[in-house]
């Protein structure tokens, strides 16, 4: 029924996955399995936490949607919590990475728009999503093909190397945009000296950094 009816865009598993609990999830004939993937580094506090059922059975007796054509408080005190943590500015809540990235490509366009500026400088082995834009950020062959032809505007060096970001800036460069984790390719992390190398260098060519922290993230590596 599911290979009849669902588009096959991606290669499962054959599994059936049925419950979980906690960092375990079982199949449809009681096979139990560790999770180490986490819904893909979503499902950090495990599946059924018991906090969590009852913050969404307590809100679906209250509101289960409002459209962004109204105010609603949780949203605000969400988005006040992550802004004390990080810095002052604001919060853009979106449905999904790929989302976050797509934001962040407009931003880079804004941002040089009258200047003529459009280029986003990323990595190669990078992966920054499926929708058109995304996978031209991404510095992988093997998502592009037969999507051809890239939205333009993107360059790739490789990743950790500080002079090739530095001798790919151009006059029409825009952004720097990096995972300072790698998530797809391999667990390859930035090393500190380069994030802050490179923010010293966006400061002096007034250049912004953008930061794909989909796998990373704040709090995704069990500290803030």
């Amino acid at each position: 029924m599911f290979d009849k009816n669902v588009v096959p865009s991606y290669a499962r598993f054959d599994l059936v996955l049925e419950r979980g609990e906690g960092s375990y999830v079982w199949d449809i004939d009681g096979g139990r399995y560790l999770d180490l993937a986490g819904g893909i580094a979503v499902c950090s506090l495990g599946h059924a936490h018991p906090e969590i059922t009852e913050a969404l059975t307590g809100q679906s007796l209250k509101l289960i949607h409002v459209s962004n054509l109204y105010y609603n408080e949780l949203q605000g005190r969400l988005a006040k919590r992550i802004v004390d943590l990080i810095a002052p500015g604001g919060v853009f809540f979106c449905n999904s990475g790929a989302e976050a990235n797509e934001g962040l490509f407009k931003l880079a366009r804004k941002f040089g728009h009258d200047e003529g500026r459009h280029e986003i400088i990323t990595a190669f082995e990078s992966f920054h999503g499926r929708t058109l834009a995304g996978i031209a950020a991404t510095g992988q062959e093997k998502v592009k093909k037969g999507f051809e032809p890239p939205v333009a505007g993107f360059k790739h060096v490789a990743f950790n190397d500080l002079e090739a970001m530095r001798r790919a800036t151009t006059p029409q460069t825009a952004v720097i945009f990096l995972e300072p984790s790698l998530g797809v390719s391999g667990s390859t992390t930035a090393t500190a000296d380069l994030l802050l190398v490179l923010r010293k260098l966006c400061g002096e060519r007034n250049l912004l950094l953008l930061l794909d922290e989909l796998q990373a993230g704040h709090f995704g590596t069990g500290k803030f």
